[in-house]
């Protein structure tokens, strides 16, 4: 086994257990019944930021009766990194924007940088409304004040992964959300 499998997998199994499939569960259906309240004769552009969101907005399609178009973006600090730095675009949604209500999809609001960026760019495009959704929210400070139309749970101010986040690049896949352990 290499070392960065072996510190990846220690990282796993030495984590702390945050929110079980059961709870993520209730949340995803929460959010849902949230979103197709306000969206349901809106025909909206779901726009999930890669990587994360995508893990968000599959939950979320699969539990929405309503039409609706998914196009993407991909912003990020990160870049499979432990800690940001300035907004970096690697992909600008399509030009469906225009005239649109669109509902950013993303996996955690920290700083709030990263979300206030993009809603910024999506203004910008001429998007007629701009909402979002975030699974995770951090108590910790923002940089950025930014309103998030529909809040999935709070974490701890510690590295969360899994529902879509990251560690390293790894874990987005975990039905769970897990807090690297305190060294």
């Amino acid at each position: 086994m290499s070392e960065f499998l072996r510190e990846i997998t220690e990282v796993r199994e030495n984590a702390d257990l945050i929110y079980d499939e059961v709870a993520m569960t209730a949340c995803y259906d929460h959010l849902a019944e949230k979103i197709t309240e306000n969206l349901i004769d809106n025909r909206p552009l779901f726009l999930p930021v890669m990587m994360g969101g995508i893990y968000l907005c599959g939950q979320l399609m699969q539990r929405l009766d309503f039409p609706l178009e998914v196009d993407y973006l991909h912003a990020t600090r990160y870049r499979d990194k432990l800690q940001g730095n300035d907004l970096h675009w690697l992909v600008h949604p399509s030009g469906k924007v225009a005239g649109r209500t669109v509902l950013v999809i993303d996996d955690i609001l920290d700083q709030g940088l990263t979300l206030a960026g993009i809603v910024e760019n999506l203004q910008k495009a001429g998007a007629a409304e701009v909402q979002s959704v975030v699974l995770t929210v951090k108590q910790c400070p923002r940089i950025k004040d930014v309103d998030v139309t529909y809040r999935g749970v709070d974490v701890p101010d510690r590295y969360v992964f899994g529902c879509g986040m990251d560690y390293r690049g790894y874990w987005r896949n975990l039905p769970q959300i897990y807090a690297v352990a305190d060294s």
